[in-house]
């Protein structure tokens, strides 16, 4: 990333400066293709240009399933405002906050689904998702760090998945990327939000 590279979904200086590459001092051997480097202070850093290239296969996937069908969930909360701007938008569903056990597996559950697909924010905070939908045979998008394992998960968007405005970048990137694959806005146009409307503030 010493260059820019070439095709980027935003420019670079947009991306590093949201820190969505800024992984964990931690990493898991299933992210060990997606990191890019490590710096001299432990914290492994994710390729940007494989991010990009994952949110334009996964819009390329999500822009073909019902929003109906589509389960976004997060349990972190500074995933939440962007999981309920990106729902809005783009007219999925979404669960954020505490996933209630039964939601994907239990139909006597009140809370009981059935999506064509989940995406998760953070595979370890939503393992409860992860595992109902492996167990459902659901397909998941997930955002992952590289602490994060690729287990039941069927794509992995490599990102920094703890930051706030990582993740208002991330959502809003990947809305924005569904609705051009739906022809919903010109190929060349953004959203009619800004990536400050996908942030969470810090007192969530």
């Amino acid at each position: 990333m010493d260059e820019a590279p070439e095709n980027l979904l935003l420019p670079q200086e947009v991306l590093l400066s949201a820190g969505v590459h800024i992984g964990t001092r931690m990493k898991n051997k299933d992210m060990e293709r997606f990191i890019y480097k490590v710096r001299n202070d432990g914290l492994y850093i994710l390729d940007v240009e494989k991010m990009n290239e994952r949110i334009k296969v996964a819009a390329r996937f999500l822009s073909r399933i019902d929003p109906s069908k589509t389960l976004v969930v997060s349990s972190k909360r500074y995933g939440r405002t962007p999981v309920q701007k990106f729902c809005e938008l783009i007219g999925a569903k979404m669960m954020v906050g505490r996933f209630t056990s039964g939601t994907l597996t239990n139909p006597q559950s009140g809370t009981y689904i059935e999506p064509d697909v989940l995406v998760a924010t953070d595979p370890l905070a939503d393992i409860q998702a992860l595992d109902e939908a492996s167990t459902m045979g659901i397909p998941v998008v997930a955002f992952c760090s590289t602490d994060n394992t690729s287990a039941n998960i069927d794509l992995v968007i490599p990102l920094n998945n703890k930051g706030r405005r990582a993740l208002a970048v991330a959502y809003w990137l990947l809305c924005r990327e569904i609705k051009r694959e739906k022809k919903e806005i010109p190929l060349e146009g953004d959203l009619n939000v800004s990536i400050d409307d996908f942030e969470s503030s810090v007192k969530e």
